[in-house]
């Protein structure tokens, strides 16, 4: 049997053994099978002895390091008793117990107790990443508007304080400046409805990424923000730890806080008050220079797009496959239930085919991502994957 036609490595050793004599010395079979002498030699001998070439264990014969048995039972024990205590407390209990002990180091001790069980692994957030810096140009009223909250702050009397400032970015016109014991989204939301009543709706609303303009949910949007698209104003976030990409609104934020917020009212309410003769002041009797030393009163225009009296729904395309996302956050397809957004439950979402199998998914003019019928799945803008398919 010629050598080339040997593949397994084990036969291959045993084709050495067997007709070493026979055929080839020793030194020229290592260099036809491409191997050292010293690696032929212990192939052979192991073949010899043991019968196979199976991996030998990697465990070591001696551990002088490792941690006594005494001291793991002593760790566990303790454990058991106080179930939220760390390895620092533990080793601490153990230590006055048994001063006379050698103990292990704090990472030593956190790996027994995962060993054995008493950790267990945190479930792995999904980390939106961002599409980039935001390039729409503001050259007119109600194009852009820009929303911010400005850093929380306490009262005298203790209580915390967050501005949320609303201004018009092409004329700097502050709509609100407005004082909140917490930045919920239905507060929020109170506020923007009551300014698209007074000044119309602009074209786009450009924040931040954190709550409650964003989200972590699929294409980062809100609840909020999934009303701004019911109303047809399309969301404009800026990179993440980036403000000067909405750097005309924290040039305004640093005049607010000079001016209203050192030292900080006695109140929310007299703290208001402060807001409101800034905002009068800001918009009506503060010249501009990017804006000729005009004021943003002088400038600024009422949208002519109106705060409809009834939500519309979000209209799409007739070639689109349009799919309700239930309360659990999934939608139908082919009979299977595919997760979306908790963010979307009660909303209609569209899908256009682009090949076999892959559909984009839109909630109304906004691209969320795109779904994979063979993985049942969505990517979305970001390239994250949505959680598994949902059976």
């Amino acid at each position: 049997m010629p050598w080339q036609e040997v593949r397994p490595m084990d036969q291959k050793i045993r084709f050495i053994s067997d007709y070493l004599n026979d055929y080839f010395s020793f030194t020229e079979l290592c260099f036809r099978f491409g191997i050292s002498r010293k690696t032929g030699y212990k192939w052979v001998s192991r073949y010899m002895v043991s019968g196979s070439l199976n991996d030998l264990p990697r465990k070591p014969h001696t551990s002088p390091t490792q941690t006594p048995p005494e001291v793991v039972e002593s760790l566990l024990k303790v454990r058991d008793r106080h179930p939220s205590w760390g390895p620092r407390k533990l080793l601490w209990r153990i230590e006055k117990d048994h001063p006379d002990w050698e103990l292990p180091a704090y990472s030593t001790a956190a790996l027994i107790l995962n060993r054995h069980g008493y950790i267990k692994a945190k479930r792995k957030k999904i980390k939106r990443s961002h599409p980039g810096q935001p390039i729409t140009p503001i050259t007119a009223p109600n194009e852009v508007w820009t929303a911010d909250f400005k850093g929380h702050f306490k009262t005298r009397d203790g209580l915390y304080c967050y501005p949320l400032t609303i201004a018009d970015g092409h004329s700097r016109y502050l709509f609100s400046c407005h004082g909140m014991l917490s930045p919920l989204q239905k507060d929020t939301k109170a506020v923007f409805k009551r300014l698209f009543r007074e000044h119309g709706l602009p074209k786009r609303i450009r924040t931040d990424n954190g709550n409650p303009f964003a989200s972590n949910a699929i294409g980062r949007i809100s609840r909020l923000s999934a009303w701004w698209i019911r109303l047809g104003i399309l969301p404009e976030l800026i990179e993440p730890g980036c403000p000067q990409q909405n750097g005309r609104h924290e040039r305004m934020h640093r005049t607010l806080k000079y001016e209203t917020t050192i030292p900080p009212a006695a109140n929310l309410k007299r703290q208001q008050n402060r807001f409101n003769r800034f905002q009068s002041i800001y918009n009506h009797e503060r010249p501009h220079e990017a804006l000729e030393m005009r004021t943003p009163d002088e400038v600024y225009e009422k949208s002519d797009r109106q705060m409809p009296t009834k939500l519309p729904p979000v209209e799409y395309p007739g070639h689109y496959e349009i799919r309700k996302v239930s309360k659990n956050s999934g939608i139908r397809w082919n009979h299977r239930r595919v997760c979306v957004s908790q963010v979307l439950a009660g909303e209609y979402v569209g899908l256009e085919e682009i090949a076999t199998g892959e559909w984009d998914m839109y909630y109304g003019p906004v691209w969320l991502g795109r779904f994979y019928e063979k993985t049942m799945q969505i990517m979305d803008q970001y390239g994250k994957f949505e959680r598994k398919k949902m059976t």
